[in-house]
């Protein structure tokens, strides 16, 4: 069912109200017979997009609102999250920074609604990866993540005015005599102190 403006060639153009087969509703600009412009879609699980399209696509400034109660502003390019946007998510975390093809991917912030913890950093893929900073309450780390977890040179910095230096070092996974169906899962790194100091200006250390 249409209700709305239409070209000299019957086709939907300028705004219009729609309700689809499947059950969702449209409001807002076509172009042409399709969705261009502002508009609102309503899907029928309980999902709402309000914001731009271009050719039937999300594109441009948007707001998604999930149907578990999480919720994502920012920017869309062809129906994908990318470009800056902040998710909140229905556990109360947030993320605010750079998306690529609907995942994290650039600079960001994640915060940890529990704890009160944030990551301010690097994201590949959709995994914290690169240079970054871990901010808990008291203290924070400064260093490097792969993969989700910290690894190599890096340093604690606590409130009190000291700093820990040292590295997060990856263990050696001892090998079974047995293949495994299940391979186990990798070991966490282990965080080897060098030394403590007074608060000093951090730069990175990359290893060669």
């Amino acid at each position: 069912e249409y209700e709305g403006d239409r070209n000299s060639e019957g086709q939907r153009h300028g705004f219009g109200k729609a309700l689809l087969p499947n059950g969702d509703t449209y409001e807002g600009e076509y172009e042409c017979g399709l969705r261009n412009g502002p508009g609102t879609y309503r899907f029928k699980g309980g999902a709402l997009y309000t914001g731009t399209y271009l050719q039937n696509k999300k594109h441009g400034k948007g707001v998604f609102f999930y149907p578990d109660g999480s919720k994502y502003a920012g920017d869309w390019v062809h129906d994908q999250r990318q470009g800056c946007g902040e998710y909140l998510y229905a556990n109360g975390d947030s993320y605010t920074g750079e998306w690529a093809n609907n995942k994290r991917h650039g600079q960001g912030t994640y915060l940890y609604k529990d704890t009160g913890s944030k990551y301010v950093g690097c994201w590949v893929n959709g995994i914290q990866d690169g240079p970054a900073e871990l901010i808990h309450r008291n203290y924070r780390f400064k260093g490097r993540f792969l993969n989700g977890k910290p690894l190599g040179r890096g340093k604690f910095i606590f409130d009190i005015g000291c700093e820990q230096h040292g590295e997060y070092i990856q263990p050696v996974q001892e090998k079974e005599e047995e293949e495994e169906e299940e391979p186990p899962l990798p070991l966490e790194p282990i965080w080897k102190a060098s030394e403590i100091t007074k608060l000093t200006p951090w730069s990175p250390h990359y290893e060669d």
